[in-house]
Order: C-alpha cells, then structure tokens, then sequence
C-alpha cells in the first residue's frame, strides 16, 4: 500500500485544470494539482502538490512517461499553441506513444518546484505516483517508461507497487547509483554551497553535469577549435555551450531542488530479485552515468521476465533525447514484446 494519503484536489492559475480535445477529436487533455500528504522515507510526513497531466484517447492504457530530475510533466505538446515537451519526437500521432490510441501519464517530481527542502527518496516519488493513480481511478498502468532518474523510480515502482504495473522500461537507471557517477554529482552540490546556491551556482553546477552526461567523442567532433581570448582569459571552444546551457538551466531550476533531486538518485537502491514485473532495460554503450556493466548486472538480477537492449551513442547517457529514431525502434519492441518472453539481450 502507498505510503500516502490522497487529500483534496487544489487547482492553481499557473496550472489550471482542463478538460478539451484535441485532433483528432477522440484525444482528450487534463492535467491538475493533487495536494496529498506523504510520508517520506527520511523526511517523516510531507504535504505536497502532485503536478500531472494526462493526455489520450479516452479510456485507453494509460503508460507513464518519466524523464530526468529536470523533466516535468510536459512530455509533448497535445494542443495547438502548446510548446513541445521534453519527449515530443516519442508522443503523438503515429509515434510510439499514438495518443489517439493511448494515453500517457505524467508528473512532476517531488521537490521539483524547489519548495520542499528535505530528503527525497526514489521510493518517496514512487508511492506518489501510486497515490495519483488511485486519485485519477487508474487501476493499473500498461508500462512505466522511465529514463535515467524516471528510470530508477520505475524500479521502485515495480518493486513497491507491482499489482499498478503491467510492463517497465528502464533507459539509463539502474538499481543503484554508480560510485563514479555519485562523485561527479558530489561535485556539484559542492559547487551549490561554495556559491551560496545563487543563480552563477546553479548554472557552473549544471554545466559539470553535461560533462557527465554527454561524451568526450562528441566534444572531440564539435569543439576541436583553437581556444580564444576574452580579455586576459582563455575560453576554451565548447565555453559558450556550456555557458548557454548553465544558464538556461538556472532561469528555471531551483538550487533546492537540485541539491535534493540530485541526493536522491545517490541514495537510490532496490533489490532487482523483488521486482517481477516484465521489463526491459536499456543501456547506452557510451553512458558514463549509468555504464552497460550496471544494467547488464540489473538485468540478470530482476526476478521476472526481462531483455537488455544495447544502443551505442556519441550521446552518452542524453541518448534518451538526443536519439529519436533508434529509441523509438527500441520502445516498440520493449512495449509489443510478450509479458511471458524469456531473458535475452540484444544491441542496437
């Protein structure tokens, strides 16, 4: 049982509630805010907003779509007029997710909104995805699809709620933080606190996290240039990209919930033999994140049916984002492979 207590609904201007459709006429649109009290794993009883949103066909399956620490509830655009989501080459018509033939879940995390300064736990995020299903009167999804953190609270998902789920994908997480990763995440909070988490902070912070996410293969192509001068300073070529992309980052994202999202992947563990739920991970070749070791371990370790599939990318662990057209490949087969299918792996 959910760890948790679905209250009243409360709706806010800046995420009103709506019910629509959309072309064609059969997808239907809704999203809201769920105030629910949970108690958390290492921070005792929390009241907190649930931000979600579902999108699709009317009573469809409904597969739950969950991305990084920065991902929110906008996968993918459902409207005309709506920015594209985080996921959008996966969700729409003909594409994995055909919501005119499905429906996909989304929320954001936890701590997302950076108004919840305690210790966060994947399990924590878990449980408030289960009490959202039972508050929209979803009795069990039809996949989890989760990638990189999304993917670590799907395992804790499977493993804690496994009657709510039929089938997991797991793309870049594993049961476990790796130890070369958890040091490069260190780093970053570290930086948070010498900056006293102001906005130059957050950005240097994210700027050591793609480093880590993508792959000195793809800087090799992209930033073999002579470094220049600013000044008395040498900036090196990949600087403006790294700036630009600090910056983004910190016009949107609160230190808080940096620090206590990116604590949460660290101390993320579940026990791969406790989760029967048919499932299929996906590792990136190149991920120094989540390396292949890892998830290969995870999936022989899982106690029910389970693949491994193997991509290679000079993306690294964004191959999730950065790889539309072979992750797709992918998804399908993960989500039409049969819930009885024996172990095997597989590259791609």
């Amino acid at each position: 049982m959910p760890l948790a207590t679905p209250l009243d609904r409360l709706d806010e201007p800046s995420c009103p509630t709506t019910h629509g459709t959309v072309a064609p006429d059969r997808v239907a649109l809704a999203e809201g805010v769920l105030g629910a009290t949970l108690a958390l794993r290492h921070a005792g009883v929390q009241r907190v907003n649930l931000r979600w949103r579902l999108v699709g066909a009317d009573g469809a399956p409904v597969h739950a779509v969950l991305g990084g620490i920065s991902a929110t509830r906008h996968v993918a655009a459902a409207r005309d007029g709506e920015p594209d989501g985080w996921w959008q080459d996966q969700v729409g018509p003909g594409r994995v997710f055909d919501i005119a033939r499905v429906r996909v879940l989304s929320f954001d995390w936890i701590g997302r909104d950076g108004t919840l300064d305690a210790p966060l736990d994947t399990r924590d995020q878990a449980d408030a995805l289960a009490v959202l299903l039972d508050h929209l009167g979803i009795a069990r999804l039809a996949s989890i699809v989760g990638s990189s953190y999304g993917a670590m609270v799907g395992l804790a998902f499977a493993e804690r709620h496994p009657a709510l789920v039929e089938r997991l994908v797991a793309i870049s997480g594993a049961d476990r933080a790796d130890p070369y990763a958890a040091a490069w995440r260190s780093l970053q909070r570290r930086v948070l606190d010498l900056g006293r988490d102001g906005p130059e902070a957050v950005a240097l912070a994210r700027q050591f996290a793609m480093l880590s996410y993508r792959t000195p293969e793809e800087f090799a192509e992209r930033f073999d240039a002579e470094p220049t001068w600013d000044g008395d300073r040498l900036r090196c070529a990949a600087q403006d990209y790294l700036d630009a992309a600090g910056s983004r980052f910190a016009a949107v994202f609160s230190p808080i919930a940096f620090r206590r999202l990116s604590e949460s992947i660290d101390r993320h563990r579940i026990d791969p033999a406790r989760i029967a739920t048919p499932t299929t991970v996906i590792a990136i070749e190149q991920d120094r994140l989540v390396p292949l070791d890892d998830l290969r371990r995870l999936a022989r370790g899982l106690g029910g049916p389970a693949r491994l599939a193997v991509l290679s990318s000079r993306y690294g662990h964004d191959a999730f984002l950065k790889e539309p057209a072979a992750i797709a490949r992918l998804l399908r087969v993960a989500l039409d492979t049969p819930l009885h299918a024996t172990r095997q792996d597989s590259a791609a």
